[in-house]
Parts: structure tokens; C-alpha cells; sequence
């Protein structure tokens, strides 16, 4: 429909554009079975560069390793560098990295400086004191920094009972050095050496047998010194070790927390296409005829003469249908189709909503049985109210409402009263 020169236009950006996409999500944000096949097999060549780095310290293994290793950092060196180049030109795809400034952006993250150095120094044995270069290959494969930022927000969100943990045992570790030196200062061993020399010795001491390192080469020899050591290790140790279980019930809940959130966002497309499927129902079924037209006079600036006259020869033969031409038939159809639709769309939505876990069910079963509650209370008020008994609100009060049951019985039995006073009164009268 559209001219030849726009439609090369319209059809060639959205090729480059997306390429860019694909290229980025490919190497950003992998998702599939063929991401994951690329990824593994480069972190699989990383860590065979890392173990030949790691037997060229061996005299035995250097000479052999050396060429072979060499080798492999040229091809590291050469792959990494153009995949660089690829995500630095596929990051244009994003609104907030587009253009020049936006790949410099791109360019300034930590992951993506520390790609940039790691390529500015090849791995030769004249560089042995950048050789740990290497080992920030494995930052490659969590670029996104999935595992610090979950490690991040563990530590933060228990970060209260992290401090008190560590400051109790801080405390622990530094009176019971302290007394072990008191204990042992003056202890020497059967060489004439003494084990604790200083307070440093004695905090080093400490160190290692809070932690449950316990290298040996610093132990308490009088009974003074293994006692306190005994008292303070019971009691530290245990605080020492708090850290390590809050952290793991930290990363349990929150990846369950993590699991939950998934199954909840997929009721989202499921409501969208639920919602999406009534309004066409009600569209469809309501009586209401709506007649759309299309206008095809809008035509591109760009077109050329030849073009424009092709469009004005075609435009005269054809003829835009209406909705209103439909037969009952064609429309009895069209809502048979959206009524299946939307049982189809309700039946999936339905699927979505079903619990996640006992967790979920117990959730529900309490949150019904508050509403049920709340509606029992409820009712049982409102046929309090009618019958006039005083609920806790009216104890105090000595006037009842008059829209209870028993003031308007006695309202009805007082205009009687009145009527039949007034009938006495008729009758005396004549």
C-alpha cells in the first residue's frame, strides 16, 4: 500500500534495530537453551585458562604450559574484545544507552571497565604482577550481578540481627584474648618460649578458635588459661555462628519470596486477556451497531508523482466494507468465538489463581474465615439492634433508638391506647 522508497525505509530500520535487540538480549540478557550453550562454553574456556595459569607456578608444568597458554589468551583476548565491541554497539537498542553518551554510559559500568582493563593486558610472563587479571574473567559470568545484589539485599534486610550478632561476639572475642593473656602472660613452655607474648598473640589466638580454624600453634598450658578459654569459647562460638544461619534463611526466604512473586505476575497476562475477552463479549453482544470507516486520502510527502498516481487509480475500485454489512449469520459467529474465548480465558485465569503452596491455602482459609467472622458480628449486631438489646455502645445510655423492634411496638400501643381513648369519647358524646 505504501510507496516503494518509504516502504525500503520503514522495512530497513526495523531489520537493524531488530539485530541490535537480538544481539543484546542474547549477550545481556540470555534466556533459552542456545544462551545458555554459548555462556557455559565460554565459562568452560575460562576456567581452563585459569587452571593452565594456575599450573604455569609449577616447575614441572611451566615450560610445557607456557606456548599453549599463551595461545589461548591471544584467542581470549581476540573473542572477548569483539564481543565487547558487540555489546557496546547492540546497547543502542536501549532508550537510555542510545547514542554516542549512551554507549559511553554503557561503557562507564563496573563490569563493563573491568572487561575494558582485562583486555588492555595480555597475559605474558613479563606481567607477572597483573596476572590476577585473569581471575576477573569469572566476572563474566555474572554480568548482571544477580548473586551480589540478592546477596545485598539478604544482608540488608536482616542487617539488625547481623550487627547485634557480630557486636556480641566482637565482645566475646576481645574479653575472653584478653583474659586468656592474663591467664598465660607469664606461662613458659619447656623451651623457655612464651606461647602469649602480647595481646596480639592472644587476639590472633582468639581469632582462630572462635572461627573453629584452630591451627594449633597457640594453645592455652595452664588449667587458668583452659578454663576461661573453655567459659568464653562455649559462649562465643555460638555467636560466631549466628551470622552463617541468618544468612541462610535470609536466602531461603527470599528465594521463595522470589518463587512467589513469579507465580503471582503470571495472573497478570491471564487477567489482561480475561478482561480483554468481557469487553469484546459485551462489545459484541450489546445492541449498539458502531460502523467504522477508514480514510485512505493521507498519503506520505515522499511519494514521487508516479506513485500518487497509481494511488489515486487504485483508491477509485476499492471499496471499503463496513461492519453493518455483516450478516446475522457472519455476527451469530463472531459471538459464538468470543464467548468460547472468554470461557477459554476464564478457565486460565482460573488455573493461575491456584495456590502457590500450603502456605497459600492456609492464607486464604484464614482470610475467609475473618471475612466470615466479621459478617456473623455483623448480622448478630443488626438483630440485636431490632430486638433492643443494648450492644456495648448503648450499655451506657439510657435512651434505646426508636428504630428497634420493641420501641415500635410500644409507639403501635400507645396511638391504640389513643384511639381507643378517642373512640370512648365519641361514644359518650352522642
Amino acid at each position: 500500500m505504501l510507496g516503494p522508497r518509504y516502504a525500503r525505509t520503514t522495512d530497513r530500520r526495523p531489520a537493524a534495530a531488530t539485530l541490535k535487540s537480538k544481539v543484546f538480549n542474547f549477550l545481556e540478557r540470555p534466556v533459552g537453551w542456545t544462551c545458555f550453550i554459548y555462556h557455559f562454553s565460554v565459562f568452560m574456556v575460562v576456567l581452563c585458562c585459569l587452571i593452565l595459569s594456575v599450573l604455569t607456578t609449577f616447575d614441572a608444568y611451566s615450560r610445557r604450559v607456557h606456548e599453549a597458554l599463551f595461545f589461548l589468551e591471544v584467542c581470549l583476548v581476540i573473542f572477548f574484545g569483539a564481543e565487547y565491541c558487540a555489546r557496546v554497539w547492540s546497547a543502542g537498542c536501549c532508550s537510555k544507552y542510545l547514542g554516542f553518551i549512551g554507549r559511553l554510559r554503557f561503557a562507564r559500568k563496573p563490569i563493563s571497565l573491568i572487561e575494558l582493563i582485562r583486555q588492555c593486558f595480555i597475559t605474558d610472563f613479563m606481567f607477572r604482577g597483573v596476572r590476577f587479571l585473569q581471575i576477573l574473567r569469572m566476572l563474566h559470568i555474572d554480568r548482571q550481578g544477580g548473586s551480589w545484589k540478592l546477596l545485598g539485599s539478604v544482608v540488608f534486610i536482616h542487617r539488625q540481627e547481623l550487627i547485634t550478632t557480630l557486636y556480641i561476639g566482637f565482645l566475646g572475642l576481645i574479653f575472653s584474648s584478653y583474659f586468656v593473656y592474663l591467664a598465660e602472660k607469664d606461662h613458659k613452655t619447656v623451651d623457655g618460649r612464651r606461647a602469649f607474648r602480647s595481646y596480639a598473640d592472644a587476639l590472633w589466638w582468639g581469632v582462630i578458635t572462635m572461627t573453629t580454624i584452630g591451627y594449633g600453634d597457640v594453645v592455652p598450658q595452664t588449667w587458668l588459661g583452659r578454663t576461661v578459654a573453655s567459659c568464653f569459647s562455649i559462649f562465643a562460638i555460638s555467636f560466631f555462628a549466628l551470622p552463617a544461619g541468618i544468612l541462610g534463611s535470609g536466602f531461603a526466604l527470599k528465594v521463595q519470596q522470589k518463587q512467589r512473586q513469579k507465580h503471582f505476575n503470571r495472573q497478570i497476562p491471564a487477567a489482561a486477556t480475561l478482561i480483554q475477552c468481557i469487553w469484546r463479549c459485551h462489545a459484541v453482544l450489546s445492541k449498539q451497531r458502531v460502523e467504522k470507516k477508514c480514510s485512505c486520502d493521507s498519503r506520505s510527502e515522499y511519494a514521487d508523482a508516479d506513485y500518487e498516481a497509481e494511488e489515486n487509480s487504485n483508491s477509485s475500485h476499492q471499496k471499503i466494507s463496513l461492519v453493518s454489512e455483516l450478516t446475522e449469520a457472519h455476527r451469530n459467529a463472531i459471538r459464538a468465538i468470543c464467548k468460547v474465548k472468554y470461557f477459554v480465558a476464564r478457565r486460565k485465569f482460573q488455573q493461575a489463581r491456584k495456590p502457590y503452596d500450603v502456605r497459600d491455602v492456609m492464607e486464604q482459609y484464614s482470610h475467609g474465615y475473618l471475612n466470615t467472622m466479621v459478617r456473623i458480628k455483623e448480622l448478630q449486631r443488626r438483630l440485636d439492634y431490632s430486638l433492643g438489646k443494648p450492644y456495648p455502645q448503648q450499655e451506657g445510655s439510657r435512651r434505646v433508638s426508636s428504630a428497634t423492634v420493641f420501641s415500635r411496638l410500644t409507639r403501635v400501643e400507645t396511638q391504640l391506647s389513643f384511639f381507643r381513648f378517642d373512640e370512648k369519647r365519641l361514644m359518650s358524646d352522642k
